[in-house]
């Protein structure tokens, strides 16, 4: 089993919930694919994109149950990340996780493993 991971807006979360499914962020939307990030790039994802977020969740999902749905596609640096063509089902979502806010510009990140 592979997981990957998802940051998010903990507000987006709770509306999601309302429905069954997460269909991303403004940024997935504009782009057709939710964005997510292995746990080697992580961090690197969250200093890039969400540097001075506040109350945000770390969302691990387990790439298995999300089907042919998953690609994984070149981005940042040529790296491979996996982008989900689809609303992410919470089927699939193994934990969640609040990201602690930032101190002195700098986020540390929960552990990864359950």
């Amino acid at each position: 089993m592979t997981t990957i991971y998802k940051i998010c807006e903990r507000t987006s979360w709770r509306q999601a919930e309302q429905t069954g499914s997460y269909g991303g962020s403004a940024v997935d939307a504009r782009d057709g694919f939710i964005h997510f990030s292995t746990g080697a790039q992580l961090a690197e994802t969250m200093e890039k994109h969400f540097a001075g977020g506040r109350d945000l969740l770390l969302v691990a999902v387990e790439t298995d149950r999300l089907g042919p749905a998953l690609k994984w596609e070149r981005s940042r640096g040529g790296d491979l990340f996996p982008h989900l063509y689809a609303a992410l089902p919470f089927s699939a979502v193994r934990w969640i996780k609040p990201l602690p806010d930032e101190v002195a510009g700098r986020r540390v990140l929960p552990e990864l493993a359950p």
